[in-house]
């Protein structure tokens, strides 16, 4: 198997500088939050809670911040309350662009997003405008161990009812619908698989080939996007060049 995955590269990684993980803890805080609202601060009774943390610490986020977000959450007192919001819209060249929001403030978050889009190029539609050029799936994320056997564990995925298996160096990606990501999710604990974040993503149905000055703008605006802390998820459809070198 090759040395990336199309999985891997459905959603842009950010470089690992300390303003970028500080960036990265900051929307993995707002995550825990979110999680801990819904379904309460005990990871073994919130499957939701689980995933995030397991995405925490797969990002080096330290254990402290993470239960320091949890019990904030979870505080007869805390006044956290995020919303989550998803914008579609176009980026340059009419490239299709979904934008997955955790904010306490609409407004901001809303102008925020116009701005960035307007500044690359493209421009903020309405809602499903691209959204059913896109397919929700449930991906999984598992470490690749010392000494495994890749079929085998390709296997055990199968069985457990994935759609999809695909590897990188470093990691194996399972996907499934979300329906029974969390049947997958448990499985692979249970098989004693180190679990490094299980989500939905929005899988493009089909992607798009861009020109030289298209591609710039386009990471000109996923780099926008990246920096904006209400920003979770951005997807696109865009045919970008040299993605697996970025991961």
């Amino acid at each position: 198997m090759s040395g990336h995955s199309k999985w891997a590269t459905i959603k842009r990684q950010k470089g690992k500088t300390d303003a970028a993980r500080a960036n990265v803890f900051t929307k993995i805080g707002r995550e825990l939050a979110v999680a801990v609202r819904q379904g309460g601060p005990d990871p073994n009774n919130n499957p939701r809670l689980r995933d995030v943390i397991a995405k925490a610490r797969a990002a080096n986020m330290p254990n402290d911040n993470i239960n320091r977000s949890i019990k904030k959450a979870s505080g007869e007192d805390s006044n956290v309350n995020y919303d989550s919001i998803i914008y579609e819209g176009y980026g340059s060249g009419g490239v299709a662009v979904i934008v997955e929001t955790l904010t306490d403030n609409k407004n901001r978050t809303a102008a925020a997003v116009r701005h960035i889009f307007d500044k690359c190029g493209g421009s903020l539609g309405t809602t499903n405008c691209v959204s059913y050029m896109f397919e929700s799936k449930g991906v999984v994320t598992i470490s690749k161990e010392k000494g495994d056997d890749e079929e085998e564990v390709m296997m055990l995925a199968l069985e457990l009812g994935a759609d999809d298996f695909d590897g990188s160096e470093e990691e194996y990606y399972i996907s499934t619908s979300p329906s029974a990501m969390d049947e997958i999710r448990d499985g692979l604990e249970k098989a004693g698989r180190t679990i490094l974040s299980a989500e939905v993503r929005q899988i493009p149905s089909s992607t798009v080939d861009v020109d030289a000055e298209t591609e710039t703008k386009i990471r000109r605006m996923l780099d926008m996007f990246d920096d904006d802390d209400d920003v979770q998820n951005v997807y696109h459809n865009a045919n970008l060049a040299d993605d697996d070198e970025e991961e």
